[in-house]
């Protein structure tokens, strides 16, 4: 290998400049490269000439020192690698190479055991594993984590650097939850890896806090001209002592977290501890209770889940509670996780009984979401509570969260062509105990004035003057009934009669089947949906119970209308 340090540093941004394929490089590019280059890690202010880094190009080319690079001249101008996947960081040691390092192996066995060299004795038995397969070209015999498609670890050297020689670094950098990502100057103080994942500890600012960014979220990394701010306050030993990981708040104080570890998990627990801080507070034949301090953060809460129930959180309230919360959403998951065969079965009672439910179509956290938004609309125009016609018009925030996959299923598998036509949210809360006697629903544009042969308009609702439309309009209609509360027989759930949806009736023929038929009382869970045909017969009791009865109501209709209300297309849910 080179031991010119300074052709070393030629040799490397070359090689990194000819391994960026989306980019042309001249000759004078590549000496503009190597001079910056000089300049940053040497501070060398004089120029490479076109000589030397002419020289550099050739003796890469041959096998002097071991590269064989296949670098080629295109268009008589471009320098390249002819072998897209080729660098020189990936070429075979030399038998040389392989002595020195052996020598080098036998020097740091040396240190193994000593209390201040403790973290070597990973990195040897690493450099150990690699020099002997490469020797006797056999498999390794030691395997250690690693993950070949993590992002961000060509940044680890310029961050290295900047930290080794104090420098300011301009980052783009763009975190999971921001929309956007943008640029700004840090202080790089420290590189850390957790669980094979790398972070770079810094600040932005004199004033401003230790941030931990991680590398697979930066975008690029320049030089910028600011002076770097030290701190000569920050030790990362006890920066991290409190913590699991890398999530780190400064004026959060630790708390003590008490655990209970079933037995069959238990020497796992027990052989790898969460934190140095652990210890055993109690044990029996059922498991082990241990407690350690440390701050919360999402490390801690991904390893306690990790152990599935193998764990039960005692103290603190509020860990106990996000647990529980977590785990719930997990089997929440599970849940709602509709099958074809279900949604199948859906389509078949719609289509003979006029009526259908599924439950668990959305997950408790999907709930939430939507009544947030409804609730906040509520609350900010004072308005009536127990109903909203244009629902999806006041608050479109709701067309994502009502749209999941789930949804997307049902309606794609009832009828592919169908397109939303109404969205009405309405509530039936404690202190309105109102009902709603036996009819049948005939669907009505509330927006427009529909003039089609045979019919004026879908004008009335019951009763026997009521205009139906046409039975090749009114079969492509449904209805699909969000439940954001559970609704049981206490809080006056809809009672329905099967198959009724096939004829309209007159008021006299309703109260003769209504008087002698058994009606279905339609009990749906919470996140639920009640799928329903036009002219079914149903009604809603009073309720007994002091809960509200909060439903969204969504009609689809798949008919060629004339220029039909399609104010929100699938796309834009």
């Amino acid at each position: 290998m080179p031991t010119n340090r300074n052709a070393l540093v030629r040799y490397k941004t070359i090689d990194k400049c000819l391994q960026n394929h989306y980019r042309l490089w001249t000759l004078e590019d590549l000496i503009d490269a190597c001079s910056d280059a000089l300049y940053e890690y040497e501070g060398i202010l004089k120029g490479v000439s076109k000589r030397t880094v002419q020289a550099d190009i050739q003796l890469m080319r041959s096998d002097k020192l071991g590269y064989n690079a296949p670098i080629i001249v295109v268009d008589r101008k471009y320098y390249t690698y002819e072998d897209k996947d080729y660098s020189i960081t990936n070429i075979p040691l030399t038998d040389q190479d392989l002595g020195m390092l052996n020598e080098t192996i036998e020097i740091l066995k040396q240190f193994k055991g000593f209390s201040h060299f403790r973290e070597l004795d990973g990195m040897v038995q690493k450099l150990e594993d690699h020099v002997y397969s490469q020797q006797t070209k056999q498999k390794p015999v030691i395997d250690f984590e690693k993950n070949e498609s993590l992002k961000g670890l060509e940044f680890l050297d310029e961050l290295y650097q900047a930290i080794v020689r104090k420098k300011v670094i301009k980052m783009t950098y763009q975190s999971f939850k921001a929309r956007s990502a943008n640029s700004f100057d840090f202080h790089p103080y420290l590189l850390k890896e957790f669980r094979n994942r790398w972070f770079v500890v810094g600040c932005k600012g004199k004033n401003d806090t230790v941030l931990n960014l991680a590398l697979d979220r930066i975008i690029k990394v320049e030089e910028s001209k600011s002076l770097y701010i030290e701190r000569p306050d920050f030790n990362a030993k006890d920066y991290f002592k409190d913590t699991i990981g890398v999530s780190v708040s400064p004026n959060q104080e630790p708390e003590e977290i008490v655990l209970f570890v079933t037995h069959q998990h238990a020497p796992y627990v027990l052989t790898k501890p969460f934190h140095s801080s652990q210890e055993v507070i109690d044990k029996d034949h059922f498991g082990v209770t241990i407690s350690f301090k440390v701050q919360h953060n999402f490390e801690l809460e991904k390893d306690i889940l990790g152990f599935g129930d193998g764990i039960k959180v005692i103290a603190p309230a509020r860990l106990r509670r996000n647990i529980k919360d977590r785990l719930s959403g997990g089997l929440d998951l599970y849940n709602t996780d509709l099958n074809e065969t279900g949604i199948a079965a859906a389509k078949k009672k719609l289509e003979h009984n006029g009526f259908a439910i599924l439950n668990h179509v959305f997950t408790q956290r999907e709930i939430r979401k939507i009544k947030k938004e409804i609730n906040q609309y509520f609350q900010e125009h004072d308005d009536k509570k127990f109903g909203k016609r244009t629902l999806l018009k006041d608050i479109p925030k709701l067309k994502s969260l009502l749209w999941n996959k789930n949804i997307s299923s049902i309606v794609k598998a009832i009828d592919a062509k169908a397109f939303l036509v109404k969205a009405i949210y309405f509530n039936k809360p404690s202190n309105e105990n109102w009902y709603v006697t036996w009819h049948q629903d005939i669907p009505i544009n509330v927006n427009q004035k529909v003039n089609l042969k045979g019919f004026t308009s879908w004008t009335k609702k019951g009763g026997i003057n009521s205009v139906c439309p046409p039975e090749e309009i009114s079969k492509n209609i449904f209805t699909l009934r969000i439940h954001l509360d559970e609704t049981g027989y206490k809080n006056g759930p809809l009672k329905v009669i099967p198959g009724s949806h096939k004829k309209r009736f007159n008021d006299k023929e309703i109260q003769t089947i209504t008087e002698n038929s058994v009606p279905y009382t339609c009990e749906v869970s919470e996140g639920g949906v009640q799928l329903l045909k036009p002219l079914l017969l149903h009604s809603s009791a009073k309720s007994i119970s002091q809960k509200n009865r909060r439903v969204i109501h969504l009609e689809f209709c798949s008919t060629n209308l004339p220029k039909p209300l399609k104010w929100l297309e699938k796309e834009n849910f």
